[in-house]
């Protein structure tokens, strides 16, 4: 019997408020526009039996092709001034891996799309190609870019990457670090951060659920301002910063970075449906929500930027589930109706 086709997106979670992001503001116009555009242009590819892997990653390549979100075009850089992409994906069945993940790429122009390259070609040779990367669940760096060439991926010069908005999130951050050191640990204040016009971070990702009822997520992120050459994060480690799975399905992609992989939130959420008996929003708020388990191991650094967060789900029903404990999160989905709601501020009701 047909599934009917779910859809839920996200374009990152932070300390997002009415002040830093007003909602009468351009800015909130361009996020809101924006993500229901990708959800308008993505749930037809679904409604027309398309796979959920095709249209997870469509989803995903909109967002990396949108510079407001930090992932693809729009990425923040390194400690170093470069920028080092991450993607995922992962299906809840149809493939062997499932779940596959790249990470310090400089030239891919959509990482999500090598990373389905990785996943689908696993399914060659039995998946036993590991010579050719198809029996890896994980590449990085210089070869993977090799492979990505090889296997038909667009290559843009590392210039392509480079926007202004982000170049000065870049220095302000640089300058600011100067002030923690020369203040014995107390940063001095920023009086730019304030007029600094408002910017996404974290992963951006999506969840579809297609007309056999199988599930894809799909993750990708530029990872955390001024982070060391070869930092890799949540967005590209399984279990941490995505799962998708079956039994009673849920999945969750999770976009904020370092609790989510001390937590293993992704999978730890699951494994509270799973073998506990929640439902998956129970489990989600239990995790990621507002005084749950990644809040409380944070501790009195919860509230400083450690351990904020959300995440998004689908259940096995396409039900949408979305928890956060920080200021908001930029996310949407496709409602019982048809219709792309969207929303920002974790008090906001999607419209």
């Amino acid at each position: 019997m047909p599934q009917k086709p779910s859809l839920i997106i996200h374009g990152g979670a932070g300390s997002i408020s009415h002040s830093s992001l007003p909602p009468s503001s351009p800015l909130y116009t361009a996020y809101t526009t924006s993500l229901r555009q990708v959800l308008q242009t993505t749930c037809p590819l679904l409604l027309a039996g398309h796979s959920a892997l095709t249209a997870a990653t469509q989803a995903a390549t909109l967002l990396e092709n949108n510079p407001l979100f930090n992932a693809g075009k729009g990425s923040v850089f390194t400690r170093d001034g470069r920028n080092e992409l991450e993607a995922s994906v992962m299906v809840s069945r149809g493939y062997r891996k499932r779940g596959v993940g790249v990470a310090m790429l400089t030239r891919v122009k959509n990482p999500v799309l090598l990373a389905r390259e990785l996943l689908v070609r696993g399914e060659e040779d039995g998946g036993m190609s590991v010579g050719g990367g198809h029996g890896h669940n994980f590449l990085s760096g210089a070869e993977a870019e090799r492979l990505a060439e090889e296997w038909g991926c667009e290559i843009v010069d590392p210039e392509y990457f480079w926007t202004q908005r982000r170049w000065e999130e870049h220095l302000r951050g640089l300058e600011k670090e100067k002030g923690y050191s020369a203040s014995d640990g107390v940063p001095d204040e920023d009086p730019q951060a304030e007029k600094a016009e408002y910017l996404s971070q974290g992963t951006v990702g999506c969840i579809a659920m297609d007309l056999h009822g199988t599930l894809c997520v799909a993750t990708s992120t530029g990872g955390l301002t001024n982070k060391l050459p070869g930092r890799i994060g949540d967005t590209p480690t399984l279990a941490a910063g995505f799962w998708a799975e079956e039994w009673r399905v849920s999945t969750i992609p999770a976009p904020s970075p370092n609790y989510f992989l001390r937590l293993a939130a992704a999978y730890n959420i699951t494994a509270r449906c799973r073998f506990g008996g929640l439902i998956l929003k129970e489990a989600a708020e239990a995790v990621v929500g507002r005084g749950g388990e990644m809040q409380r191991a944070a501790g009195e650094g919860w509230g400083l930027g450690d351990g904020s967060g959300g995440v998004i789900g689908l259940d096995e029903k396409g039900n949408v589930v979305m928890s956060m404990n920080c200021g908001g999160m930029f996310r949407g989905y496709i409602d019982k109706e048809g219709k792309a709601k969207v929303g920002v501020y974790w008090d906001e009701k999607e419209t």
